[in-house]
């Protein structure tokens, strides 16, 4: 909810000591193209009305780091004394300087007190302005954009200006350059048997790796009898012997994990009992915890790999290897709207939902759905977040603006000073990005380009985000056996390839410099800056490998071999889980951001040493001795990691 605000014009004189008249504007942000598949048409009719959303700057993201790294690193006295939202929420709020100051400038530029509404954690001022009011106060000029496959519009500007004194006190606004919600389906070939509609996208899904990859089909004759043919499919008990953890005996009613999907994705309830009857027959009839965010709904209409190899394959994997520990499935946005990673934020931090973004009619759901999906109100805070948990979606970096990336995972920093460990896989395609696509030039305006044609590196997003563990992908070699090869698995180069490389966006974190200092070091790769960010001075990816390669899983009533670090991430994301039951059984808390302690202790993951992660038109990464942009730290060793935890 947010509460009407009054302010006089007179305090802006006073607050940033210069009039209207001769506070000049600067350019805040800027566009030089639209983004790959937009297509700029006619300017928008200037008595049209605009959704203003001001985003404000918030107080003590500098000491954000710091405070993450109190409660997450080994050596600290207060590690594991995570924080509670209200204290978090207090923390960062915006200075009365900064609300104060932005408000004038509103007033003194004609948009009326009584038109300002600010939200309740004081970090968003939202109003609706005519298109050349907004031009006006903005010295911007609005087009309506339309996406080529989808119809989809979107009211965009090229660039925009803020007064130059309140330049540090404003983080964006909205909408001018972003293009952050184009939602699409995980699969693009499912777009052809989806409704479009003028204006208005049938097919979100939420961001995608692609989902994971259906190599074949297998009878169920053909399903593995014997561990020493892990190297052919993996299933829960390969896994278990891979990374030496035992099937889940208790459930602890503070533990909990949580795996993301986005509508159209959705499991199959049949084809999670054919699953238990085959590996955990104990399981059958078992379901999870449905929290339904923005009408979120497991829907049975659409019945195909597509629709269900995502879900199914997160939700089998994470329900038997944790069980009799209970799994929340956050199923995020209705079968019209779809939704973002923002609505999900939305849905589990009532405070991000007018604070921290989301909350834009134009570029994420709008609820009640005007499409005539779900018509209750949009979620807010509706759901606690799970101690785990694991998302297998993910942009390309290079698909967003800077500001509203770095704007997001701030609130993953949050959720690691809750005491929550958030996982995203790393992508599919090496170093290129999402369909196998890299940028065509440098600079945050370069388009992209078929992968097969080389190119620069594309990172993924949330993936290079500081305070997310990023999730590789590995696989058992050809012919190893798990039982008693010492190291029988290398970085997947089978159907897809471990997403891994540096961000273009993110500083290297303290916690991973030496790791990655210590590998351009040792490891020089054969490119330059024109490849890659090669600064020494950005956050490397992934964090840690789990396989991702031959997973037997069962969708729409058959038996099929999938792979992506859409496997991985749920994988990690269940031991993990496991290590929290141990610790909360002890009386201890859950372990939260992990990232500072796997780097300190790197002797608790198998180290991958073997294997490469090629793309735009190149070899990739290899995977070395240490830290390496293929496969992270290597794989979890659960015994090393369990002794590990307990004892912090």
């Amino acid at each position: 909810m947010f509460v009407k605000t009054l302010f006089s014009v007179a305090a802006f004189a006073v607050l940033t000591g210069a009039s209207p008249v001769t506070n000049p504007h600067v350019v805040h942000e800027k566009r030089s193209s639209a983004p790959i598949g937009w297509i700029k048409r006619e300017p928008l009719e200037s008595r049209a009305v605009l959704p203003i959303s001001i985003a404000l700057a918030q107080e003590n993201l500098d000491k954000g780091y710091e405070w993450l790294m109190e409660v997450s690193h080994p050596t600290s006295s207060k590690y594991g004394q995570h924080w509670n939202a209200s204290d978090i929420a207090s923390a960062f709020a915006p200075s009365d300087d900064t609300v104060a100051a932005v408000k004038a400038w509103l007033v003194s530029a004609g948009v009326a007190s009584h038109r300002v509404e600010q939200s309740d954690s004081r970090g968003w001022l939202k109003f609706k302005a005519t298109v050349e009011e907004a031009e006006e106060l903005f010295k911007a000029k609005y087009h309506i954009y339309e996406h080529s496959e989808t119809g989809q519009q979107h009211a965009a500007c090229e660039e925009y200006s803020v007064p130059a004194s309140l330049k540090e006190k404003i983080d964006f606004v909205t909408p001018t350059v972003h293009f952050d919600a184009k939602l699409r389906a995980r699969d693009e070939n499912s777009l052809e048997a989806r409704e479009k509609k003028p204006g208005h996208d049938k097919t979100r899904g939420g961001p995608g790796h692609g989902g994971p990859k259906l190599k074949n089909w297998i009878p169920y004759a053909n399903i593995i009898k014997q561990l020493k043919d892990c190297d052919k499919q993996i299933t829960p008990w390969c896994l278990r012997v891979l990374y030496k953890f035992p099937p889940g005996f208790t459930s602890n009613p503070k533990n909990s994990y949580g795996i993301v999907e986005y509508t159209p994705q959705a499991y199959v309830p049949s084809d999670l009992d054919l699953f238990f009857k085959n590996f955990s027959m104990k399981q059958v009839g078992d379901r999870p915890i449905l929290d339904s965010i923005d009408g979120g709904v497991v829907q049975q209409t659409n019945m195909s790999f597509n629709f269900n190899g995502e879900s199914d394959l997160d939700l089998e994997y994470a329900m038997t290897l944790v069980y009799p520990q209970k799994v929340t499935l956050y199923q995020v946005g209705d079968e019209v709207e779809g939704a973002s990673f923002n609505d999900f934020l939305d849905g589990i931090d009532a405070s991000y939902c007018t604070y921290e973004g989301g909350d834009d009619p134009v570029q994420d759901a709008t609820y009640p759905d005007p499409y005539g999906g779900y018509q209750g109100p949009k979620d807010c805070g509706k759901y606690a977040p799970t101690k785990v948990i694991s998302t297998s979606y993910g942009y390309n970096e290079h698909d967003l603006t800077p500001a509203y990336e770095q704007r997001q995972c701030n609130e993953y920093m949050k959720l690691g000073m809750l005491g929550v460990s958030v996982l995203y896989s790393s992508g599919d395609y090496g170093v290129a990005g999402n369909g196998n696509t890299c940028i065509n030039g440098t600079g945050p305006d370069a388009p992209y380009q078929d992968g097969t044609l080389g190119g620069r590196f594309n990172p993924s997003f949330p993936g290079g985000c500081p305070y997310v563990t990023s999730v590789g992908a590995t696989q058992v070699k050809p012919g190893a056996n798990v039982l008693t090869t010492t190291q029988p698995e290398m970085a997947c180069e089978t159907v897809i390839y471990s997403g891994g490389g540096f961000s273009n966006v993110f500083p290297l974190p303290s916690y991973q410099a030496s790791a990655v200092k210590g590998w351009f070091k040792a490891h020089p790769p054969p490119y330059t800056a024109a490849q890659f960010n090669n600064s020494q001075t950005t956050r490397g990816f992934p964090d840690i490998s789990a396989n991702g390669a031959n997973y037997v899983i069962a969708i729409d009533g058959q038996w099929g071999l999938v792979y992506g670090t859409s496997a991985s991430s749920p994988t990690l994301g269940s031991i993990l889980t496991l290590i929290n039951e141990a610790r909360l059984n002890s009386g201890k808390s859950s372990i939260g951001f992990i990232n500072p302690v796997a780097y300190a202790h790197p002797q608790v993951f198998n180290d991958i040493t073997e294997g490469n992660n090629p793309g735009c038109a190149t070899d990739g990464f290899a995977a070395t001795t240490g830290w390496d942009p293929v496969t992270g730290l290597g794989t979890p060793n659960f015994p090393k990691m369990l002794k590990l935890f307990l004892s912090l």
